[in-house]
């Protein structure tokens, strides 16, 4: 069996974690419902999570998964990752790569002023 799985972080193309989804098959470039902020956990991966008001459009990426290749992706995900709901911008509710709120605000930074993962790690690689 396979799942859809929506990831915003480490886990898309080019970047860190892309090659735990192997075997998966790449669906293509989707946007939330801006229903979400995101935070950077430990500048080590994003954290996202819905909200009620104040939210964005976050930017992402679309996977059809194998259930082998979910063991591998959710055994190599960092601490407080999980799976759950996502809403994308064209209405579907698709499995997606969340994070805690309470263990995000306060603690970490936010940066849903960037856009996305990939865009804040451009303008911190700018200095910005």
């Amino acid at each position: 069996m396979s799942t859809q799985l929506f990831v915003n972080g480490t886990l898309m193309r080019g970047l860190k974690l892309n090659a735990n989804l192997e075997g998966a098959t790449f669906l293509g470039e989707y946007m939330t419902a801006p229903r979400y902020r995101i935070y950077s956990i430990g500048d080590v991966h994003p954290g996202m999570f819905e909200v009620a008001k104040g939210g964005i459009s976050v930017p992402g990426e679309l996977y059809d998964v194998p259930d082998d290749v979910w063991a591998r992706v959710e055994a190599g995900e960092p601490p407080g990752l999980y799976r759950g709901p996502v809403e994308l911008a064209d209405g579907r509710t698709v499995p997606g790569i969340l994070f805690p709120r309470e263990l995000a605000e306060g603690i970490h930074r936010d940066i849903t002023e960037f856009g996305g993962w990939r865009e804040y790690w451009s303008a911190r690689e700018r200095g910005a």
